[in-house]
């Protein structure tokens, strides 16, 4: 086993076409996070979104796999990392994880690639390793972060976050499977591209009970979270480019500007006509723009 290793639990290696993957697992604060393993090379951590899970990334991991040792993460109380009812799923909490992650495995010179919910959890991640003496993360590409200034579903957010929202999510979660395809087209702009099948996975990933409760203690904490954001963001030093779709419905691309303002070296790459997962609608040109952008980094 190589020394990034010694304290994960990995399977055999999974073969496919273009790569052979692991199903790792390491336990961080008395739970077990899921993540798989695939690649060679320097680290690159991928983090997904609100709701979504490694599976979020199936359009990427190859691609980025041929130039990276890929990490693409189940964080705790999302696919399948199970979390304890009492546990904080957070964005600054998430990204204390990833960094107990990082230090666990050894890694260096990390990069990181994210998307909207996990873009937070990125930006605090490198805000709070640019405390350390010695930062180990050294370049992110965000895709439409989560951040202070989007004010898209902030009414819908601010009523689940209460007792009786949260109360109707829990009811009405077991009956949303009809509703799931249609949740699906909003995130892409054009929902010509959504695969077969990706409306089904994602249901699998956010019906299980134990996901709401997670989801709820997500939605409690999110303005907390949001307000610490805004001190966090001037705080990352780090190379970052942001992809934004110009038909994103969840993310408020017109925030990007302001974001920019906060971030000290940012750059923006816009994908016309393209919604809110742009890492699964273009594909190809999303995994493009980041290969070129962290080869030049």
């Amino acid at each position: 086993m190589t020394k990034n290793e010694t304290e994960a639990d990995c399977t055999g290696a999974r073969h496919t076409d273009s790569m052979s993957m692991q199903e790792c697992w390491l336990e961080i604060e008395e739970q077990k996070m899921r993540y798989v393993l695939a690649g060679s090379g320097p680290p690159l951590l991928l983090i997904h979104g609100l709701l979504g899970g490694l599976f979020c990334w199936r359009f990427n991991v190859p691609a980025f796999a041929e130039h990276f040792t890929v990490y693409a993460v189940d964080l705790p109380g999302s696919g399948l990392s199970k979390a304890l009812p009492e546990t904080d799923c957070g964005m600054q909490k998430q990204a204390e994880r990833l960094l107990q992650f990082i230090d666990r495995l050894h890694l260096e010179n990390v990069n990181v690639v994210a998307v909207s919910y996990g873009g937070a959890v990125a930006l605090f991640l490198a805000a709070r390793d640019a405390q350390e003496k010695t930062p180990r993360v050294r370049a992110m590409v965000l895709a439409a972060p989560v951040n202070p200034w989007s004010k898209f579903s902030s009414r819908r957010i601010t009523f689940l976050s209460t007792i009786p929202g949260g109360y109707l999510l829990r009811l009405a979660i077991p009956f949303s499977r009809p509703l799931h395809q249609w949740a699906l087209r909003r995130m892409y702009g054009n929902p010509k591209r959504i695969q077969s099948g990706a409306a089904q996975e994602y249901a699998r990933l956010i019906t299980p009970p134990g996901i709401i409760l997670s989801l709820l203690n997500t939605l409690r904490s999110w303005w907390r979270n949001i307000e610490a954001l805004r001190t966090a963001i001037p705080q990352v030093k780090i190379p970052v480019r942001l992809i934004w779709g110009t038909r994103d419905q969840a993310v408020d691309q017109r925030s990007c500007a302001i974001l920019q303002q906060h971030l000290k070296d940012s750059s923006l790459v816009e994908l016309p006509g393209v919604g809110h997962l742009s890492i699964e609608e273009a594909p190809e040109e999303f995994n493009r723009m980041v290969l070129e952008f962290l080869k030049k980094v």
